[in-house]
């Protein structure tokens, strides 16, 4: 008997929960960071949800301890770690403009 078994395509394990959670922040930001680049406003929003989503799928890669399938969230974790930077490098743009470094208004 296999106690270690992979987990099926639908349990929802905690490693998939903490992919799922982290999502959502990170997703927040990109949109936060794309309307910063066009109004000017939500920079802040868009750094802090990255940063959130960058640590939890940071932290749920680093915990995974099996690879795609094994029910340790890993795929979603990178996700997390892809969504999270574009929101983290959208965000700094829209404040690197506001600041008048990268092709500001002013």
């Amino acid at each position: 008997m296999n106690v270690l078994a992979a987990a099926s395509a639908y349990d929802l394990t905690p490693g998939r929960l903490w992919s799922l959670i982290a999502v959502a922040p990170g997703l927040v930001g990109v949109v936060a960071g794309v309307l910063a680049l066009k109004r000017g406003r939500g920079t802040v929003v868009a750094l802090a949800g990255g940063l959130v989503a960058v640590v939890i799928g940071g932290w749920v890669v680093t915990a995974a301890k099996g690879g795609p399938g094994t029910g340790y969230g890993i795929v979603g974790g990178y996700a997390d770690l892809v969504i999270g930077a574009a929101a983290l490098v959208l965000g700094g743009l829209a404040t690197a403009r506001s600041r008048g470094f990268v092709g500001g208004r002013r």
